[in-house]
């Protein structure tokens, strides 16, 4: 599907966020500037997060309280041993009524349940953006 601004990314997340009423895992695929975070964003919002919602390239990791369900963002962009950060992953994707994204997950790919949903963000030009779930 492509995605020809950052408002459509936002709108097609917060669809999937809607839609969401238990946990899942999700693993978002693509290079740096995709639109990972923006669709992350637009998830947050399906889910009543009314939080500004930021990447967690630098803290590896943020938590937020929607209405039914908390969302759990993980980065592991600058992490080829996520550590005892491993253990957190691990118990957020056990959590009840959770929702886990997470970018740059090739250092924990052992650690997501074979049922986590992927979803690549390819970046075609500045306005456009092919997302597929694959």
């Amino acid at each position: 599907m492509l995605i020809r601004s950052e408002q459509e990314m936002l709108d097609f997340g917060k669809k999937i966020g809607e839609e969401l009423d238990s946990s899942v895992v999700f693993e978002l695929l693509g290079d740096v500037g995709a639109g990972k975070t923006t669709l992350t964003r637009g998830i947050a919002e399906g889910l009543g997060i009314e939080e500004d919602v930021t990447s967690p390239s630098f803290t590896i990791s943020k938590e937020y309280q929607g209405k039914k369900l908390r969302l759990v963002h993980f980065d592991f962009y600058r992490l080829e041993d996520p550590g005892i950060i491993a253990d957190d992953l691990a118990e957020e994707i056990n959590a009840p009524d959770t929702v886990v994204i997470v970018e740059w997950g090739q250092s924990v790919a052992e650690l997501l349940p074979e049922s986590h949903r992927k979803i690549e963000v390819k970046y075609i030009d500045e306005n456009t953006r092919e997302v597929n779930e694959l």
